[in-house]
């Protein structure tokens, strides 16, 4: 799979602003909500349920079709060592009494990648999905014919249907507000700076100098994900600052555009057919031959 830097470009757009992004530093994440809550007020998304999960203080569970922005409650207790650095990290990580015993949550807020290699669009029958001028990618609900189609094609689990409605939905990257040069909902609202917006080259370079000075204070668990294009993805137009391995957010390790071996499988259907024809062809001459 190549290298592509400019989706939008790729897409036919001749001239287009830069690509667009999210760049979500975890570790100043303080699980307030903010985001999803801007999310649905902004987007005019349904309430998706206030029951208790069981699952810490995390009532939604994931991204759905009525959750477009998730904040995950991750809670670890594990040996902890003791930086020299006082570093924002603090919020996040907090020592307990005990034999070197630590507690911390790890909280994550979690969106559509808006991946540079979009299998959803690969798959879409109608055009529903579609590529913007910003690099995003994006669903239009009245061409959505509900196939479903885009569902199993997402590597991230993102899209998802409404039982009453049977269309798809996702994040847009407030597409709406990016036209108007605002920034998205999420953005806007998180108190933190722990969601960023902007030029995604640029949050690229601001998300290694973090990780570069979270390693120099010690914690060398710090990692980037989903911020390299040479991915299985092509690299995301959301990615991630982790203080862990991927899999302890829900992230898969390797993600993989689903439908990277269709042109090689069409390139097949081709072949194949064009030996069919020929067997067709060389027995109705036989046939006729034979007369």
């Amino acid at each position: 799979m190549s290298i592509v830097t400019d989706p939008a470009g790729e897409t036919g757009y001749a001239d287009h602003p830069p690509r667009m992004g999210f760049f979500t530093d975890t570790t100043v994440c303080i699980g307030c909500k903010a985001c999803e809550v801007a999310c649905k007020e902004w987007n005019a998304i349904p309430e998706d349920g206030l029951a208790l999960t069981g699952m810490s203080y995390d009532n939604t569970v994931g991204l759905g079709a009525s959750t477009w922005r998730h904040v995950a409650f991750i809670e670890q207790r594990r040996t902890i060592g003791v930086h020299d650095d006082a570093d924002v990290l603090a919020m996040a990580e907090q020592a307990t009494p005990g034999d070197g015993d630590g507690f911390r949550w790890l909280m994550a807020s979690d969106v559509c990648k808006h991946c540079t290699h979009a299998a959803c669009l690969d798959v879409c029958p109608t055009g529903a999905l579609f590529r913007t001028e910003f690099g995003t990618v994006v669903v239009q609900e009245d061409i959505c014919n509900g196939c479903g189609y885009c569902i199993p094609a997402c590597p991230y689990g993102v899209i998802d249907q409404r039982k009453d409605d049977g269309r798809a939905w996702k994040c847009t990257m407030c597409y709406d507000r990016l036209g108007e040069g605002m920034e998205p909902a999420c953005a806007k609202a998180c108190p933190t700076d722990s969601i960023q917006f902007g030029r995604l080259d640029e949050l690229r370079e601001r998300a290694q100098h973090r990780v570069t000075q979270l390693h120099d204070s010690g914690i060398a668990d710090a990692r980037l994900y989903g911020a390299d294009p040479g991915d299985g993805v092509g690299g995301d137009g959301a990615f991630f600052l982790l203080l862990d391995e991927p899999e302890v957010y829900g992230f898969p390790p390797d993600p993989v555009v689903t439908t990277k071996d269709l042109p090689a499988m069409w390139r097949h259907v081709a072949t194949a057919a064009g030996a069919l024809a020929a067997c067709a062809a060389a027995a109705f001459l036989g046939a006729l031959k034979g007369r």
